[in-house]
């Protein structure tokens, strides 16, 4: 199993409502895409703010293998949730870290 880890960065001021739609987005990709095998996303409740970054918010996909993980990141309604991601965070893309390991 993979499980891809993401961290986010959002803009002071990003609406909660806004999070949660995209949230609610990528959630349901399991529809789409045979071998997602879990969704979470939650907030960063980490009291050690300089080492936090700035980085709140939080996801994780868990993939049934490597080959699911990779279907995911080309799938192309994933890319524009993605696109709409990048957009609300401070710095752009400098707004998310990405972790993928096997779990």
């Amino acid at each position: 199993m993979i499980r891809h880890l993401v961290a986010l960065r959002f803009k002071a001021g990003t609406p909660e409502d806004v999070k949660q739609g995209l949230m609610e987005d990528l959630a349901g990709l399991d529809e789409r895409i045979d071998g997602i095998l879990d969704f979470r996303a939650c907030p960063n409740i980490s009291v050690e703010d300089p080492l936090v970054r700035g980085y709140r918010d939080l996801f994780w996909f868990d993939f049934r293998d490597a080959s699911v993980r990779d279907a995911y990141l080309a799938d192309e309604v994933h890319r524009s949730i993605g696109a709409r991601i990048v957009a609300e965070l401070d710095g752009g893309a400098e707004g998310v870290f990405v972790l993928d390991f096997e779990a």
